[in-house]
């Protein structure tokens, strides 16, 4: 059995609601635990108690220099420690953003933390890349902290109102209502940093507006972090409206994934023009995220690996198929596909 002393002070925050840090800590590393006071006793099989006691002393340092952990961090920094036998969190969760008092976010990944740095620095930022990458998420959670620390005045957020794959037909109710199926996204990532109601009381004063892409013309948005979701469904006409939208001292973030363009065959995409345009203009960041990125259920990662090799498989067939001459098309002839 492995001792651990923990400060007083953080035990709260590393054991968590009702312990839930601790439950899944015991199930990740296979060991029981068990607080008393300020110590905590951990016991399991022999170099399991060594990890899980190791883990939580550093923890518990984490946590003394005043950061906070949610549970996917946790969740994450505990696989690399399984993985790799250390768990150095001031290298693994670098650059937390605070958006509220009761969250904080972490960078999971090298791409993820140039894209919180872009925004840092620049005044608009491209982030392209597939599901799961967390380009809007963390492009909200960075929306929260500026407002939380008066460095603007509002939150702006926009999106493209194109149904992905199906047609929606007729929506009742007044235009907020038959807006808001497609801007559901952007109120999640929204209540997952703040509590509801206080949610609700920044959106009814305007604090926080959410609007479909179409309502952006003729506005000039001054002291305001923007951002454009789900970008690759804006036109070539749309993308060069809202571009020219930010006024001074704002943010612009514009997220998308080319992969997923839902326009209607013939139509390009703002996001893929807009990429061309801005490359070499000071002041504007393009950030790309891989697979490699991917933050959501390890399921998610693995399906868009098999999408894209499927899909490059499908073209490549296309490209070789294109190539054979209309006489050669004999299927004796053809070699046989691996």
């Amino acid at each position: 059995m492995k001792k651990v002393e923990i400060a007083e002070h953080i035990l709260p925050a590393l054991a968590g609601t009702r312990d839930i840090n601790l439950k899944f800590l015991e199930g990740h590393f296979k060991v029981e635990i068990a607080a008393r006071g300020r110590e905590l006793f951990v016991k399991g099989e022999p170099g399991r108690e060594e990890i899980a006691a190791a883990f939580l002393t550093q923890l518990s340092g984490y946590l003394s220099q005043g950061n906070l952990i949610s549970e996917s961090d946790l969740a994450y920094v505990a696989r690399i420690m399984l993985e790799q036998g250390s768990a150095p969190f001031d290298q693994l969760l670098p650059g937390q953003v605070r958006p509220s008092a009761r969250k904080a976010v972490s960078p999971r990944s090298p791409n993820q933390r140039r894209y919180l740095d872009a925004i840092r620095e620049m005044d608009m930022v491209f982030g392209i890349g597939p599901a799961g990458t967390g380009k809007t998420y963390l492009a909200v959670a960075m929306a929260l902290y500026y407002l939380k620390e008066r460095r603007v005045e509002r939150i702006i957020l926009a999106r493209p109102a194109v149904e992905a794959g199906e047609k929606l037909g007729f929506l009742p109710g007044d235009m907020a209502q038959k807006v808001e199926p497609y801007l559901r996204p952007l109120y999640d990532a929204i209540f997952d940093f703040q509590m509801k109601d206080e949610a609700d009381r920044l959106l009814e004063r305007g604090v926080i507006e959410i609007a479909p892409l179409a309502f952006m013309r003729g506005r000039t948005l001054n002291d305001s972090f923007i951002i454009l979701d789900e970008a690759q469904n804006s036109t070539s006409e749309q993308m060069k409206m809202f571009l020219t939208r930010t006024g001074f001292n704002s943010k612009a973030v514009i997220t998308g994934d080319v992969t997923q363009i839902d326009l209607p065959t013939g139509r390009m995409s703002g996001l893929v023009e807009a990429e061309r345009v801005v490359q070499g203009i000071p002041g504007i960041g393009v950030v790309h995220f891989d697979e490699s990125d991917v933050v959501r259920h390890p399921l998610v990662q693995r399906l868009i690996v098999a999408y894209e090799s499927f899909q490059n498989g499908r073209q490549g067939g296309k490209s070789a198929r294109a190539a054979v001459p209309a006489a050669a098309a004999d299927p004796a002839q053809e070699e046989p596909h691996s």
